[in-house]
């Protein structure tokens, strides 16, 4: 049995250590993950309340055009219903994205050092992946610009940027947006968008009603802590919804996260509080590696992404020594480790953790 010629070479993705893992390998009791950008203070509580409602009706299927959340979701946004669409995390909306608009033979613009489901996604289809460098571990609205041909369909700009932490501003997507041709589709993923204190940080539904090649796509697992159940969004003109609809799933988005989901974006004070507590780590751990003269990224997110000062899976490694999960490989950044921003404990554990590996090396080296 011979699979599609484009998915032969592609590799299989590879989940980072549980916590289990780590425990049972290192022989720890304790362990802390700041791998996933996970949100370190769980979920709000009204969300974990409706989906203990929702297992009354687990026997049913969900309803596949998620009308009560797509209601509240247009509601807080004031967006019309016909805008909004749903999959299994946001990945599965890019999945739909490049199934729906790419060809083989179709090029598709993205960073070089960004979320990897774009390339993915986008060669699977047989798609070709123009990657732009970053600059100053930004993307390069510019050189993106540039890099347009005929054969452009997609292009990819992800704010904060995944890995690196970095945003554009509203005024660089703008112009952005009047330069580029409008039968190009222009993805800003903003997974992170919600942690945002940036004034200059784009307001995607100012734009959306002038440019209607302009999606964005956002998710529940990040601040909204509801990463388990695998709930994502785009929001877009009707055109584009309704065209990535028709490649959609039946029912891919489940009953429970659905009724989490609704539970979880009418509760914003959970959302402001998480927002300040995570601004708040990121000052600390600024000031730190400010301290231990280790350069970071901008982070605009709920991570940081900062220099070790030596092979990035060497100081990974020895973090997991001290019951810290990391994330390394990210290959144009070979000396740079991205963590999650914890709660306060965790990352003041942390620096300690990465001060003691410092000072240990210093003396053997």
């Amino acid at each position: 049995m011979q699979p599609k010629r484009s998915v032969v070479d592609l590799p299989v993705y590879q989940p980072g250590m549980s916590v289990a893992d780590v425990k049972r390998v290192y022989g720890l009791d304790h362990v802390i993950k700041l791998a996933s950008n996970e949100n370190p203070y769980g979920s709000s509580a009204k969300a974990k309340q409706a989906m203990i409602s929702a297992l009354e009706e687990l026997n049913l299927y969900p309803d596949g055009a998620a009308i009560d959340l797509t209601t509240a979701v247009a509601n807080h946004y004031k967006v019309q219903p016909n805008q909004v669409i749903f999959g299994a995390g946001s990945d599965d909306i890019i999945l739909m994205l490049c199934r729906a608009y790419l060809v083989s033979g179709d090029e598709t613009i993205m960073a070089d050092q960004t979320f990897p489901q774009y390339k993915h996604n986008a060669e699977i289809e047989g798609a070709v992946c123009v990657e732009v460098p970053l600059k100053d571990g930004t993307h390069d609205l510019e050189a993106m610009l540039a890099a347009v041909t005929d054969k452009t369909k997609i292009v990819w700009i992800c704010n904060p940027n995944n890995p690196t932490g970095t945003i554009v501003s509203h005024k660089e997507i703008v112009s952005f947006m009047e330069r580029i041709p409008s039968h190009i589709l222009v993805v800003l993923d903003e997974a992170y968008c919600e942690y945002v204190t940036d004034s200059e940080y784009p307001d995607v539904f100012a734009l959306l009603p002038t440019y209607k090649n302009l999606i964005t796509l956002r998710t529940f697992s990040k601040i909204y802590g509801l990463a388990s159940l695998r709930i994502g969004y785009g929001i877009g003109d009707a055109e584009v919804i309704h065209t990535i609809n028709q490649v959609r799933e039946p029912f891919n988005t489940t009953r429970l996260s659905q009724a989490a989901a609704v539970a979880a974006i009418q509760d914003q004070d959970f959302v402001q509080t998480c927002k300040l507590k995570n601004a708040e780590g990121i000052a600390y751990l600024q000031s730190q590696f400010k301290r231990l003269n280790l350069e970071s990224f901008p982070a605009h997110g709920n991570f940081m992404m900062f220099d070790v000062k030596m092979p990035a899976k060497d100081m990974f490694e020895l973090l997991l020594h001290e019951g810290y999960i990391t994330r390394a490989g990210h290959k144009l950044y070979p000396n740079y480790l991205r963590v999650t921003v914890g709660t306060k404990e965790e990352n003041e554990g942390l620096i300690v953790a990465i001060e003691r590996i410092l000072e240990k090396t210093r003396v053997t080296s």
